[in-house]
């Protein structure tokens, strides 16, 4: 038996939501990870403005997720970056969350 090559051709194309909302996700981790990093390096003496970025990093993630949803409900897309989009700012906000509840209760 000879397996017969077939394709199949579609116009899906990836949602610029989605793309958008990993963007978001990665900009959001990359900066979240650098101001944990460099808070680590400075024995947690730092200045105020890594509280305003990881504000910003918070709206950033909630933006993410919703572009991540909104990318999802679309027909005839492919939903990988909005798959990828929704994870990365889920991971993001989780960080946060354990951050500020460490610095609340330790």
């Amino acid at each position: 038996m000879s397996k017969k090559n077939s394709y199949m051709f579609t116009n899906k194309q990836h949602s610029q939501k989605g793309i958008m909302a990993t963007i978001l996700g990665v900009i959001s981790l990359a900066t979240l990870a650098y101001a944990i990093i460099t808070s680590y390096l400075r024995a947690g003496n730092i200045p105020r403005q890594y509280g305003a970025a990881a504000m910003l990093v918070m709206i950033f993630a909630f933006a993410g997720i919703i572009l991540g949803v909104v990318s999802k409900t679309e027909r005839d897309r492919f939903y990988l970056f909005s798959y990828l989009g929704i994870a990365l700012n889920l991971l993001v906000l989780i960080v946060l969350s354990v951050i500020l509840y460490a610095g609340a209760y330790a």
